[in-house]
């Protein structure tokens, strides 16, 4: 295939208008997930979770792809391997100094199950190959209706101990000391971290989940110090990456995971530019490592 060819291949806009009739609902789909990313994204960078994200990304896959297998819901398998990773990460994690080695233990293990479950599936490689990758599915109205639910209740739980969370994330000695329950929160935290992942694979996939749980929320950090804008920018840039995402790849026969990760991509790129020149003009324009957003 020449030049040509892969270009027609990933940007191909015939008949354009009546493909995007037909994944109304995907698009909106994409905006929800955009914005609980973005909202839960700025937490992970805080709490410093992004290897946890893949970790339990990979359980998630193991409990969707089982799903695939049994001919039982998929999101709903999805569901519960990230929440069974969360709780084991949250309990194992709080007072485990060897974090890293839990999450680097599971990550294989739910990507070998999910490899065995997939290779006992008989049915479409579509199927298999979605779980891995993502993919623009018709999503119908009850899908839609449970998907934007399911996001509320996370948001609403999210907002509820946003405070306290931010605290602890930012100073977890201090916050102990004042009597915030750290630990229930570090937990609770892990499981709405889990139905984000479990929420998100069914657009990015469960190897690229990263792009919408992590880069969005790591761009805004590079350019701002403010932690209202933070949150702003990460939902914008996640909104922006899942939506832009979709309606770049639905000409194609390229999955959508490409395009989302590479506008991802691309946005961090800028912001960190950004974060560079402002540094360098003395505006302190981004939070470093070390110096994480304080409370809202």
């Amino acid at each position: 295939m020449d030049l040509n060819g892969i270009l027609q291949t990933i940007f191909n806009f015939e008949n354009y208008g009546e493909l995007l009739a037909l994944v109304q609902n995907s698009i909106w789909a994409g905006a929800v997930l955009g914005l609980l990313g973005g909202l839960v994204g700025t937490f992970v960078m805080k709490r410093d979770l992004a290897f946890a994200v893949h970790g339990i990304s990979e359980l998630s896959f193991a409990g969707a792809a089982f799903a695939l297998l049994i001919g039982a819901d998929i999101i709903f398998g999805s569901l519960i391997g990230s929440v069974a990773a969360a709780l084991l990460l949250g309990l194992m994690g709080v007072r485990a100094r060897d974090k890293n080695s839990i999450i680097g233990v599971i990550m294989p293990f739910g990507l070998g199950l999910g490899i065995l479950f997939l290779a006992l599936y008989e049915g479409r490689a579509a199927n298999k190959f979605g779980l891995l990758t993502g993919q623009i599915v018709s999503v119908d109205t009850v899908q839609l209706q449970a998907l934007a639910g399911t996001a509320v209740l996370v948001m609403i739980a999210l907002g509820a101990i946003w405070r306290p969370l931010s605290f602890a994330s930012v100073d977890p000695e201090m916050a102990e000391a004042r009597g915030v329950p750290v630990r229930g929160l570090a937990i609770g935290f892990m499981v709405l971290l889990g139905v984000s992942v479990a929420l998100s694979i069914q657009i990015v996939g469960a190897l690229l989940v990263l792009a919408l749980l992590i880069t969005p929320a790591a761009a805004a950090l590079r350019v701002t110090t403010s932690p209202r804008l933070v949150v702003l920018l990460s939902v914008v840039f996640a909104t922006a990456a899942t939506v832009g995402g979709i309606l770049l790849a639905l000409g194609s026969r390229i999955p959508i995971s490409p395009y989302v990760t590479t506008l991802s991509f691309l946005i961090y790129v800028v912001c960190r530019v950004i974060g560079r020149v402002r540094a360098n003009r003395g505006l302190n324009g981004r939070v470093s490592r070390d110096q994480p957003a304080g409370a809202l």
